[in-house]
């Protein structure tokens, strides 16, 4: 039986988005200025894919696939990969919606885009604006997080989230070894925040914690 995964329409989708942003460097402008806004950093950056790695792709599709959660959430759409291998995961599944969110609008159209080419848009709400806004108005309970945003605001995101968590939810922090996820990687390991939490050695890290509540 083949999976939404790796039918051959969103499969070639995938792969020449992940071949796009290979040329992420040559289109990156540069280091932000360290005073620069969170909008500001989106529309310097807009053209740049800044994607998960292939392998927390299909780590990201087998724990949806596990968790059969109603509700995902993800901080960070950008072009839409990450959001892909959700989508093609509650799709698989039967259950769930995706609700995404990222700040730059020229993502955000390029997203929907890429969604709607994969036959991926029922399942999948893009909201544009600032995720600390944006993410208030998303219902509970959350079954999965993928916080893959600017890594500074991962933490505020997870907080602003938790309320909503189902108990055992599934929290994802990509690119935990950046020392910009500091705090959030010291966060979800305490377990007096409530999370039992692992490291998952993807391209960049991952950081696997679930939710045991408080």
């Amino acid at each position: 039986m083949t999976t939404t995964l790796h039918d051959p329409a969103v499969r070639d989708l995938i792969d020449r988005l992940f071949t796009e942003a290979e040329r992420d460097d040559e289109r990156s402008p540069g280091r932000p200025a360290p005073t620069a806004t969170a909008r500001e950093r989106a529309d310097l950056l807009e053209d740049v894919y800044m994607p998960i790695s292939a392998r927390g792709g299909d780590l990201l599709y087998a724990l949806v696939r596990a968790v059969r959660p109603q509700t995902v959430v993800e901080f960070g759409t950008a072009y839409g990969i990450s959001t892909l291998h959700l989508a093609a995961a509650v799709r698989d599944n039967g259950v769930g919606h995706v609700t995404t969110t990222e700040l730059s609008a020229t993502k955000v159209k390029a997203a929907r885009a890429n969604l709607e080419e994969a036959g991926l848009s029922d399942v999948v709400t893009v909201l544009e604006g600032d995720a600390l806004t944006t993410l208030g108005t998303v219902g509970g309970p959350i079954g999965l997080a993928l916080l893959d945003g600017w890594k500074e605001m991962c933490l505020p995101v997870l907080r602003l989230l938790e309320a909503r968590l189902a108990p055992g939810a599934l929290v994802v922090g990509d690119d935990s070894t950046f020392e910009s996820m500091s705090d959030y990687v010291a966060y979800v390991r305490d377990p007096g925040n409530g999370y039992v939490s692992v490291d998952f050695p993807v391209e960049d890290g991952m950081e696997l914690s679930c939710w045991t509540g408080r």
